[in-house]
């Protein structure tokens, strides 16, 4: 009877002649094996997945900023269009637990919150601290990591310590770089206050570079970047242990509890079977503050734990990383064309279609404004000339971060390139509007008299007479206008566009050959400008009057 189970399969017919009573108890046995089947499988086994609503289907959309660099996400020096570092690795890991695949969405740091109330990510998995004030809006999950704060000054200064800190040094005030918007930068506002100058940078390389060339007297970086670059910035040195021990946790949108608890399950298993301190190994920001991890994940909960007054101290002769995550060698010269060319190149080619598509539609929006000002109603007119007023009296960064953030949150979702296009057009159109107008009322009132009188309506007297005139005076602004364009599509990366200035900072802060990708990055501006300026000479020459 056993052997006739196995070999049923679910849906066949019960064989002729087998009793009601029997049938019955084949059914009661096969789903008694099934349960015992489900209660007795491996431990090793990923768990079913939850239900858990993602915005992508099949995959876990993660953000992430690269600028910031490792070991968290950073490109990859073989392929600089794809992204390594430990939480790449973790994500991969979680995603697999859920039953997903994992999705990088690249976003500025400190948007991350706005990215993920607007559902342009599940979850934030990039050094985002635990803090109180975030479970108002985000859920959490139990922590990933345990950080530190490590004070970082040059090797032949004469700070020794945090104290050092408090007194001026010969030319005023200390000034400590540290990464805008983190924990890093609370702690020194609140722990020296005004005594010392704080800079906030975008990416965690930059400061230490300014460390490096005098222009900071110290930097306060997370641990884990201050261990991962050191080989990078051999004339820093680390000042006492790290200080303000906190955690990393995953973030996930409010009330999204079904994948958080998933979140936590994955996490409790990669910490119980090791998976997470082999993976820290490997980029070589393991350390005994860690061990804490193995309890949170045993307990099985996080939220008001109190951490022990006892500083994290990262572990005496750390290895950097061990494998293929290991920071190369800095490249010089041809070698940083031949490795980041291609790559700068690629996000020129967006750089000249956010440009070439844009434009355009600001000329076509500024021609018809400047005529509804000039010919239009009455109340047209206001109208229209508050619609130019209040677009030049803002930033177009601001304005592209409300179509982008604010938009969703009343049922209206653009997509990041559909915002780039729509927001530089709509800002440049308020320029180009008044360049238009400055054309159309220097040709002579009597034109348009004169197009009247032979029986024209004043469409056609526009179209024929008047505008063709127009465009003869404001070629030279507009093209100048476009030049500008093209720099201006730098503002793009606020709605997670990585354009060429955006891509730029990134390899800078990963490579620290910021000399020779900052010469490469203004080739490729000259390289896309300069024609303009060619062509805007021929247009002068081609629509100049024919002497009589």
């Amino acid at each position: 009877m056993l052997g006739y189970r196995c070999s049923t399969t679910l849906g066949s017919p019960t064989p002729p002649g087998v009793p009601k009573r029997l049938r019955r108890g084949i059914v009661a046995q096969l789903f008694v094996l099934v349960m015992l089947g489900a209660t007795l499988a491996p431990a090793n086994v990923v768990a079913a997945p939850s239900p858990i609503s993602v915005i992508t289907p099949g995959h876990l959309v993660w953000g992430g900023d690269q600028e910031g660099g490792g070991p968290y996400v950073y490109p990859a020096e073989d392929d600089p269009s794809r992204v390594i570092g430990f939480e790449v690795e973790l994500a991969d890991k979680l995603a697999a637990y859920v039953g997903l695949r994992a999705a990088f969405f690249q976003g500025q740091w400190d948007k991350m919150p706005e990215l993920l109330r607007t559902r342009k990510c599940d979850i934030v998995l990039n050094g985002y601290e635990w803090v109180p004030a975030r479970l108002e809006m985000m859920e959490a999950s139990i922590p990933y990591y345990v950080y530190g704060l490590q004070l970082l000054v040059r090797a032949e200064g004469d700070i020794r310590s945090w104290v050092d800190l408090e007194h001026d040094g010969p030319s005023g005030k200390r000034r400590v770089g540290v990464l805008g918007g983190s924990a890093a930068e609370k702690y020194v506002a609140g722990r020296l206050g005004g005594r010392v100058d704080i800079a906030s940078y975008d990416g965690s390389t930059d400061a230490m570079r300014e460390v490096e060339t005098n222009k900071l007297d110290a930097t306060v970086q997370d641990a884990p970047a201050a261990i991962f670059y050191r080989s990078r910035f051999p004339g820093l040195r680390a000042v006492e242990g790290p200080v303000g021990r906190g955690y990393y946790v995953v973030y996930a949108r409010k009330g999204d509890t079904a994948l958080v608890h998933a979140l936590n399950e994955a996490l409790s298993q990669l910490i119980e079977r090791g998976e997470l301190e082999t993976l820290y190994r490997a980029y070589g920001i393991w350390d005994d503050a860690q061990r804490e991890l193995y309890d949170i994940a045993r307990a099985g909960k996080f939220y008001g734990y109190r951490a022990p007054a006892v500083e994290a101290r990262t572990a005496d002769g750390a290895e950097s990383a061990t494998r293929s995550v290991a920071l190369g060698a800095r490249k010089h010269g041809l070698d940083v064309l031949v490795a980041y060319g291609p790559i700068l190149i690629q996000s020129a080619g967006l750089t000249l279609l956010l440009s070439c598509l844009s434009f355009p539609l600001a000329v076509m929006g500024g021609l018809l404004i400047a005529l509804g000002r000039l010919y239009g109603p009455r109340w047209l007119r206001g109208a229209l000339a508050m619609y130019v007023e209040f677009l030049r009296g803002t930033p177009v960064m601001l304005q592209l971060y409300f179509i982008f953030f604010f938009l969703p949150e009343i049922g209206i979702a653009v997509p990041a390139f559909s915002t780039a296009i729509l927001g530089l057009s709509i800002n440049y159109s308020a320029y180009e509007s008044e360049i238009y107008r400055a054309g159309l009322m220097a040709v002579p009132r009597g034109q348009m008299e004169a197009a009247l009188a032979l029986g024209m309506s004043r469409m056609l007297a526009l179209r024929r007479i008047i505008v063709p005139q127009a465009m003869r005076i404001v070629v030279p602004p507009v093209v100048n206008d476009f030049i500008a364009l093209f720099k201006d599509t730098s503002v793009c990366s606020v709605v997670t566009l990585v354009e060429l200035t955006k891509r730029f900072s990134v390899l800078s802060q990963s490579t620290q050959s910021t000399a020779e990708l900052m010469l490469l990055t203004a080739v490729l501006y000259l390289l896309m400008s300069y024609p303009l300026s060619l062509l805007s000479r021929r247009l002068e020459i081609g629509l100049a009057p024919v002497a009589a």
